[in-house]
């Protein structure tokens, strides 16, 4: 009698290999909080390899985060757009928890966040802060955030309440096809905005926000990161809604260009002449100006078009986390 044959796989793989996850904390000066952020997040998720990237710090952030566990890396590039853009080209895994090492954001909340992901196939999952004291979350970033977060629903849709939140999860096919043109606080609104163009599949669920640890300061400064956010705000808007930005704006010269040719006109019918020709010309250089930038927006809206296809394209040559979870590792 035959022994049955047993089933044996390709050598050192598993069935269902688990997913591999990765917390990415960027940090400037964090001494006094980082080694709290990695504690956190060793106890949330004990699997997950926890990634530090300092970013030109003069305190001894570098020393503390090394002695709590965590993998210690650098960029000299200033500004947490440089440190995110270098987070995703060289940490490999299938989940990521994008996070502050400030101590703000709740650790604890991170496997829910992760198990929203996976059981709804998202790539992402933003963290909507509720602030736990008054002083966590101040009443002028929180206003300017209400402020950004309804603009860019107006322009992309309404699919988040807070856009500048720093706590998110993302898929691998996110983060491997997420152009990162952003140097610094912006990072968020450019994260948000980059998943509405692309119709991907988002969430978000509320989570507590603290106020940072003793001795801790914040990096950001509301008037100026409120005006830079607000400005990449805007230039997304024309680069990724071009003839809607380019149609406002000769609609405006179009209007002015009649208001001030209406008056011309109407003498002109009157007595046969234009005695104010400086007006006349001035009508007329605004009207065309109107035409060229119409036909500026019909043409950057092409070429938006095909930029969009090739970022999807680039989305979809990444594997899925289902298709990942499916497919041993070798």
């Amino acid at each position: 009698m035959r022994r049955p044959t047993k089933k044996v796989g390709r050598p050192g793989t598993k069935p269902e290999d688990p997913l591999r996850i990765a917390v990415l904390v960027p940090c400037f000066n964090e001494e006094k909080a980082v080694a709290q952020v990695i504690a956190g997040f060793r106890a949330a998720l004990p699997a997950a390899a926890i990634y530090v990237y300092d970013n030109n710090s003069t305190d001894g952030t570098v020393v503390a985060a090394r002695a709590a566990g965590a993998i210690v890396r650098s960029e000299a590039k200033q500004g947490k757009g440089h440190v995110v853009r270098r987070m995703f080209a060289d940490v490999e895994a299938d989940v990521y928890v994008l996070v502050d090492g400030d101590a703000t954001y709740d650790a604890p909340s991170a496997p829910a966040m992760i198990s929203d992901l996976i059981a709804h196939n998202r790539d992402m999952v933003v963290a909507a802060r509720i602030s736990q004291e008054d002083a966590a979350y101040r009443r002028g970033h929180r206003a300017g955030n209400r402020l950004l977060t309804g603009f860019v629903a107006s322009v992309f849709g309404s699919r988040f309440t807070d856009i500048l939140s720093g706590y998110r999860v993302f898929s691998r096919r996110f983060v491997k096809s997420f152009p990162v043109l952003s140097g610094g606080f912006e990072i968020e609104t450019e994260l948000t905005v980059h998943a509405l163009e692309l119709d991907l599949r988002v969430g978000e669920i509320a989570t507590p926000y603290y106020a940072r640890p003793v001795g801790s300061q914040s990096k950001l400064n509301t008037w100026r990161d409120g005006f830079r956010i607000l400005w990449t705000i805007m230039r997304l808007y024309r680069s990724e809604r071009p003839l809607n930005f380019f149609s406002g704006i000769a609609a405006f010269l179009a209007i002015a260009s009649v208001g001030l040719a209406i008056p011309v006109i109407v003498t002109y019918l009157e007595i046969g002449l234009v005695p104010r020709l400086p007006t006349a010309v001035l009508a007329t250089g605004m009207m065309l100006a109107a035409f060229l930038a119409f036909a500026a927006g019909l043409i950057l809206d092409t070429v938006t078009r095909g930029r969009r296809e090739v970022k999807l394209l680039a989305y979809l040559a990444q594997r899925g986390l289902e298709e990942r979870r499916k497919t041993p590792r070798s």
